[in-house]
Order: C-alpha cells, then structure tokens, then sequence
C-alpha cells in the first residue's frame, strides 16, 4: 500500500517544481527577447523599448535577410559541412573505438594505443601549429578545413568503446563460430545492438558541426565559404552589416539590432525543430557518459 506524502514532502516538491519553472523561464526569456526584436521596427528596436512582445511588427528584417545571397550559401556550407563531417566523424568513431574495445591478448598493444588517444584528447601542439599544418595540407579556405581536423572525436571513441564494451562477449564467439570475421561481427552483432549509442553520438557530431564558428573564422577566408555560425558571428559580433547586403541604404533604414536577432533566429531554427524529436538521445547520452569500462 503507499502511503500518501507528507506535508513537508509536498512542500519540498512544490519548492523543486517552482525553482525548475523559474529555471525554465530563464532560459526561455532570451530566446523570446531576440524574436520579438527580430519582428520589431527601427525606431522601437533602436530605442530599446523591446521586450517580450514585437512593436512595430515588420518582416522586413527577414525579407532582407532570405534575398541576401551570403546566407543561403552559409546554410549550404553548414548543411554539407554537417552531413559529410558527422558521416566522416561515425566512420573513424567506430573505425577506432571497435578495435580499442577488444582486451589486450587479442588487440596487442592496445594499452599503447590507449596512450595515444588519451594524450590527443588531454593536449593539442597549440593553434599556430594546428594552423600551419592545414596549411601545409593544402586546405586552407575549403570546406575539408572544417570537416578533416576533427574527424576522429576521442572523447566519442572513448564512450562507444566503452558501450562495445558491455556488450556479451559470448554473442561474438558464436558469430565467429558461425564463421563470421571480426568485420562481420562489427556488422551484424555490434553496430545493431549499438544503435541507441550510434544515434546519440551522431547527434552530438551534428550538433557540434551546426554550432562550430571558431575553425571557420580561422581557416576560411572568403566570406561566401562561412559556414552560417561563422556568418552570424561576423554579422552579430563584428557588427558587419555589409556582409549581408551591399544596399547602404538597406543598411540605413534597418535596425543593427533587429538584423541581427533576426540572423540569430535563422540560424537556430534547424535546431529548434529537430530538437524535440530528438531529445530522447540527448538524455540516453548523459547516461552513455556514466558508463564504466
């Protein structure tokens, strides 16, 4: 029989759901802020009079936004960047963690293996010599800049190895009984029974792929090649409006500000709408990061 809660348990609950409501308020109130000023007018942006609610509502700062040129083809670098560098990022993710995952009588030398990937995960040569090596590699200003440097994620191969891990060593035994190789059981034991942690880590590649600005500031230097973050952070941060419309007087009759809330949220709202379906792996990745190998 269970027993009805306390008062004091239910005040405790109350109090818990009262902080994670505020919480959620929190989060949510910058994201309305930069909508509204997004779909607010010159004069009430400019002004500050924005807060939760558009005044003024145009759509004007969208329409110049969709007729620019740079900006469609920032989307279409960030959507290639994210399909090829999270495809490249799954291969060698799995490529390394199924091997790094075996013991150390059937993967000889793995212990030094092991070194090799905790010492590129703990320390890097520094970005001077990162940047020279790209260079020397011919890649500067091309979209294999943003994809090849960070094509093996350790942190990633670490999580999957230790998911391979848990696996039942005996289902591979009767796979390789049954004749299969140690490709074949990668094929048909392993990569289907890990198909909760291949989704989540696939949706922290393309996340990472979606949100990264800093390698396209360094590495890109045409403009029309910017991924669409390396875009918004040239039109946000820097305050470069010429970058979107060579108009000035476009540049003149729009809001700074309004341009670039509406900039923002252009850029978010792929993520925005995949999110919610996909929030579920998200959560399963907290859980694949606990796991003790």
């Amino acid at each position: 029989m269970i027993q009805d809660k306390s008062f004091a348990s239910r005040i405790f609950d109350v109090g818990n759901y009262l902080i994670l409501f505020l919480f959620g308020l929190a989060c949510l109130f910058p994201m309305v802020h930069v909508i509204a000023v997004s779909l607010s007018n010159r004069a009430a942006s400019m002004g500050g009079f924005v807060t939760l609610w558009p005044l003024g509502t145009t759509f004007q700062n969208y329409l110049e936004i969709l007729e620019a040129g740079p900006v469609y083809k920032a989307f279409l670098v960030s959507v290639t960047r994210t399909v090829l560098g999270t495809s490249i990022n799954m291969a060698m993710t799995v490529l390394a963690a199924y091997p790094l995952s075996k013991s150390s009588e059937e993967l000889k030398g793995r212990s030094v293996f092991m070194w090799v990937v905790l010492i590129a995960m703990l320390f890097n040569g520094g970005l001077i010599p990162w940047w020279m090596v790209i260079r020397n590699l011919g890649l500067l200003n091309s979209l294999w800049a943003l994809v090849l440097p960070g094509a093996l994620p350790i942190w990633n191969v670490i999580l999957l190895m230790n998911f391979f891990r848990e696996i039942p060593k005996e289902l591979e035994e009767a796979a390789i009984i049954d004749g299969a190789s140690y490709w074949g059981t990668l094929y048909y034991v392993y990569l289907p029974l890990s198909v909760p942690a291949l989704a989540t880590l696939t949706l922290f590649a393309a996340v990472f792929h979606w949100n990264a600005w800093f390698d396209g500031m360094v590495l890109i230097m045409d403009n029309e090649k910017y991924p669409i973050m390396t875009f918004l952070r040239t039109v946000v941060v820097d305050m470069n409006l010429q970058i979107l419309t060579v108009n000035m007087e476009d540049i003149y009759n729009l809001s700074d500000r309004s341009i670039r809330a509406a900039n923002i949220v252009v850029a978010t709202v792929p993520i925005l709408i995949v999110y919610p379906f996909l929030q579920r792996y998200f959560i399963h990745g907290i859980r694949l990061g606990a796991v003790k190998g």
